[in-house]
């Protein structure tokens, strides 16, 4: 990166890298009171009816019109980013540390390279090299004590599984057909995972015996921050972000999202993660550094070329 960048796109990057980081400490703090699906479905339905207004009034009824096509890709997409990724992550952090939890998930870039090659997509030697690094990092952190004895190791398994849904649904959106403003898809997908996550958790019987009344103060401080800094202000900075900075740029995210919620964690809730989950982990992030890189540089070669047929996906585009 360069200072080249202006200061608008570094505002926009800081915003993306402490806000995404911070959301995995205000999953921790809203679920201590609030049920896990409930809470989650008032996060992404709120911030969907809040950006349906935001979109209708600042860009017009026309910028929401989608063909079926569009929204069926758009329902899909988001129940899979929403309430296979975010929703299971805060199934995940009932029995583990938020910052283990992003550490987890920043296996994304590396599972978006497994799925792409399970769909013809041939990875180069650097790129396929990070992914099997990046799950040995996992693989240590999964060893016997390697994620601390307060973790429970099949929650851990649900933040892996995260991770991989949200890879699924983030590969979906490049080849199936999209609403055309961005805005507006996740205006869509926010509806769609929240409704999704409302409806779990009533099936769950979340509902039953539930009163507002016996929810603390921070659990409903760390939801308000969760709809509007994590759901609309720092996903309005990230699309900005992909219309004026590099993807290879903005892909630096995952990597240091999970740094920013380990010392949050630690400062702030007392977290400590092992010696061994600390290494898996720090091997994690080397391998998401080395496939962001390498699709990078995959990616400058590709705009250099002539414009590739309909329906192929840029290199970690989503």
């Amino acid at each position: 990166m360069s200072a080249a960048l202006g200061l608008r796109a570094w505002g926009a990057l800081g915003i993306v890298y402490l806000v995404w980081g911070s959301t995995y400490l205000a999953i921790r703090f809203a679920i201590e009171t609030l049920p896990v699906f409930l809470s989650a479905g008032l996060r992404f339905g709120a911030a969907g009816l809040i950006m349906l207004a935001v979109v209708a009034l600042l860009r017009g009824r026309s910028a929401l019109r989608a063909t079926p096509a569009q929204l069926a890709t758009a329902a899909v997409s988001g129940v899979l980013l929403l309430v296979g990724g975010n929703g299971l992550v805060s199934v995940a952090e009932q029995r583990v540390d938020s910052g283990l939890a992003a550490l987890l998930i920043a296996c994304v870039p590396l599972w978006i390279v497994v799925l792409r090659t399970g769909l013809g997509d041939r990875p180069g030697l650097a790129t396929a090299s990070g992914v099997l690094l990046g799950f040995l990092g996992v693989a240590l952190i999964f060893l016997p004590g390697g994620s601390g004895g307060g973790t429970d190791v099949r929650y851990a398994a649900v933040a892996v599984l995260a991770s991989l849904l949200w890879a699924a649904g983030s590969l979906l959106q490049t080849r199936r057909p999209v609403p055309a403003d961005p805005l507006a898809l996740t205006t869509y997908e926010m509806l769609a995972g929240g409704a999704v996550l409302l409806a779990l958790g009533a099936g769950r019987g979340e509902l039953s015996g539930f009163s507002f009344a016996e929810v603390s103060a921070k659990s409903w401080l760390a939801l308000g921050y969760l709809v509007v800094f994590g759901s609309l202000v720092a996903f309005t900075a990230y699309v900005w972000l992909l219309g004026h900075v590099p993807v290879s740029v903005v892909s630096t995210y995952a990597y240091v999202n999970p740094a920013v919620a380990v010392v949050l964690g630690a400062l702030l809730a007392a977290e400590r993660l092992t010696v061994a989950a600390l290494a898996g982990g720090l091997v994690v992030l080397a391998a998401v550094a080395v496939v962001v890189t390498a699709e990078g540089r995959r990616q400058r070669r590709a705009a250099a070329e002539p414009p590739a047929a309909e329906g192929e996906d840029a290199p970690l585009a989503a």
